[in-house]
């Protein structure tokens, strides 16, 4: 799998501990639509990074050694552009290793941008997307599903399986 970064525990994005996985490239769809530089975005910096390619196994092996974590997230810029690389790892994580704990997906798309994507992860148990572009100065909102505050009030997450 192609990454900007892992964080192997990480305590803002969900409400448990998480590994976060960080992928590679964004389109800037927030910041495009808003009409403001995408130097505004908080994840505008990953850009700059280098791209590693890490397996899946391990990834799962590191995942599952740390008795801290307990979800793994995709994040960083947007997991709906490298679709097939977490297809594969969601797959490796379920079917090789046996793993049904949860998966959280951050995107800045919403549900009917990406539905056919969203059909392909239900087959899968215990996955957790969150939707919705970033808007600039809008007033963040608590998600019951996350558990944590997302940064503006049309962003919401969804267990899709």
């Amino acid at each position: 799998m192609h990454l900007k970064a892992i964080v192997e525990e990480d305590f803002t994005n969900y409400k448990n501990p998480a590994m976060l996985l960080g992928t590679v490239s964004c389109t800037g769809k927030c910041c495009v639509e808003a009409g403001i530089p995408r130097g505004v975005c908080i994840n505008n910096d990953l850009q700059d990074i280098n791209t590693c390619i890490i397996e899946d196994d391990s990834i799962c092996s590191a995942y599952l050694g740390n008795p801290i974590t307990e979800a793994i997230i995709f994040g960083g810029l947007e997991p709906f552009d490298q679709f097939d690389e977490v297809l594969d790892f969601i797959h490796t994580l379920r079917k090789c290793y046996d793993c049904p704990d949860y998966v959280v997906i951050y995107t800045g798309y919403y549900p009917n941008e990406i539905e056919d994507k969203l059909e392909q992860l239900e087959q899968f148990p215990n996955i957790i997307v969150k939707f919705g572009r970033f808007i600039p100065n809008d007033k963040p909102v608590f998600d019951e599903v996350l558990g944590v505050e997302l940064a503006s009030s049309n962003q919401y997450a969804v267990k899709i399986s």
